[in-house]
């Protein structure tokens, strides 16, 4: 059986919509009060079951004079969740499913943080106005603060169009490049992107002494940032999804007898996604499915995955973007079809269901810790 699709009151959709109806003096259900910045700091892989094993190292953060838990998107990974952090939908409603997705008019996977280029169009692919678009329409200056090198990327344009986009190299040089745009604007909506823990957690595990060095500096940045802000200024720092270690050893390699019927596969390793062949038994090919990995995956098809709410209110040009079956890793494992698959290197990992990928921080502070 599935578990639940809802684990929380809110979601990542809640965050940056909240505090775009914050600058406007509007109220959405998180409750926020009138500001005139609100800042959004979105820290690439910070899930709340690591941040609280890892308490010790990150007592600025946990000093948010409040503090939740809320869950991110399925599949919990980047493309998705950044694309419903942006627009405040579901990716049934914009469209980006997974980190590897699917293009069924190409017949194609495609990657969706890099992939871009040729006739994959970002203003789209991904399928609605963002919330910076949105402030732009209400008057409200947007921003965007990350690494220089996203600046121009296909990714970029399909989920932070409608905001002014500013480098900075290190988590405080974007914090203080929010601090520069406080100054010379009476109102504003910032998000900053802090990707450092979630590329450690890859290469390193969040096990490692480099994650933790990692948390730190994201500690620092924001225990700084937060004692310089106004009275009507607010902060919320959040992750896209958390993530686990999967040693090597832990890899699963797909029998072949697995992928008969299977034309593609899209998603990650720890959330495949299968398209079928036309004409292809779905019945066997689940069937079998379930059978071998049934007991450390749920497994279902996208009737059901769609049925139970998982990709929210799913539109009919996104429905074959999502796999005929899903495979959702519940254990520590992760999927790959080659054994020389580069991405065997990965340790830190995520997509699936389980807490440890799907539970989120939500940190407040300055006047949103009201």
């Amino acid at each position: 059986m599935l578990p639940a699709a809802k684990t929380h009151r809110f979601s990542l959709t809640d965050v940056l919509s909240n505090c775009l109806s914050s600058v406007l003096g509007e109220r959405g259900n998180l409750s926020l009060p009138p500001v005139q910045h609100a800042v959004v700091l979105l820290v690439d892989g910070l899930g709340s079951v690591a941040l609280e094993a890892h308490r010790g190292y990150a007592r600025r953060l946990l000093a948010a004079p409040r503090a939740d838990v809320i869950q991110t998107v399925f599949p919990s990974t980047t493309a998705s969740a950044l694309a419903s952090l942006t627009t405040g939908v579901l990716p049934g409603v914009h469209g980006l499913i997974g980190y590897l997705g699917f293009d069924s008019s190409g017949d194609r996977v495609i990657n969706q943080l890099t992939g871009w280029g040729g006739d994959l169009d970002p203003g789209s692919w991904q399928r609605v106005p963002t919330l910076f678009e949105q402030a732009a329409a209400d008057g409200v200056p947007a921003f965007a603060v990350g690494p220089g090198r996203y600046r121009d990327s296909g990714f970029t344009a399909a989920v932070l169009r409608g905001a002014v986009y500013h480098p900075g190299e290190s988590i405080g040089a974007r914090l203080a490049e929010v601090a520069r745009i406080h100054g010379t604007h009476e109102r504003s909506l910032s998000y900053v992107y802090a990707p450092e823990l979630d590329v450690v957690a890859h290469a390193k595990g969040i096990a490692s002494d480099a994650w933790v060095a990692a948390l730190e500096e994201v500690d620092a940045a924001v225990g700084t940032f937060a004692g310089t802000l106004g009275p009507r200024t607010g902060l919320l720092v959040t992750g896209d999804h958390g993530g686990l270690d999967i040693p090597r050893e832990h890899h699963v390699m797909v029998d072949a007898d697995l992928l008969e019927g299977v034309r593609h596969v899209s998603g990650e390793p720890r959330c495949l996604a299968l398209h079928l062949e036309r004409g292809a038994d779905a019945a066997a090919v689940l069937q079998r499915w379930r059978a071998v990995e049934g007991g450390r995956a749920w497994i279902a098809t996208r009737d059901e995955v769609v049925a139970a709410g998982f990709f929210g209110d799913v539109d009919p040009d996104v429905t074959p973007r999502i796999g005929d079956i899903i495979v959702a890793a519940r254990k520590r494992i992760a999927y790959y079809l080659d054994e020389n698959d580069r991405g065997r290197t990965m340790i830190g990992q995520h997509g699936s269901l389980t807490p440890e990928e799907t539970h989120i921080p939500l940190l407040r502070f300055g006047a949103f810790a009201s």
